[in-house]
């Protein structure tokens, strides 16, 4: 069976997250499986609404979101990163579609990001790999 999946990524921090989406790409076409589309969002709030439609085609079979959430001086983004992956986890259950996480973060700090970028797009192609294998 071939698998295809979706990656949403967040524009915020375009320059890192395009590394990112080219690991991503390189991953999944080592591992047999198409890239059906890369969907740029601003940023990982917005990662819920676009999976949720790119989920109602039937040839998308899992997704892969890639992302930053920074530490800031307020607690935004530690409460905006938990509700984002609690609506990506209510996806995966309500879709029965994998969902590969590659957000970094909440609470990044500069310093953190550079060395995160290709591990955590590789390890999120993986694992949706794994579970569309299961």
């Amino acid at each position: 069976m071939v698998k295809s999946i979706a990656i949403v990524a967040g524009s915020y921090h375009k320059s890192h997250i395009e590394k990112m989406v080219d690991e991503a790409r390189s991953v999944a076409l080592d591992n047999g499986i198409i890239v059906e589309e890369v969907v740029w969002v601003p940023g990982s709030m917005e990662m819920p609404l676009q999976i949720k439609r790119l989920f109602l085609r039937e040839s998308i079979d899992g997704a892969v979101v890639l992302g930053i959430i920074e530490k800031g001086e307020t607690e935004h983004g530690s409460i905006m990163g938990q509700s984002v992956i609690k609506s990506l986890i209510d996806l995966q259950l309500a879709s029965m579609k994998p969902i590969g996480f590659g957000i970094i973060g909440p609470g990044a700090k500069p310093e953190h990001i550079e060395d995160r970028l290709l591990p955590y797009a590789k390890n999120s192609v993986l694992a949706v790999n794994e579970m569309l294998s299961n």
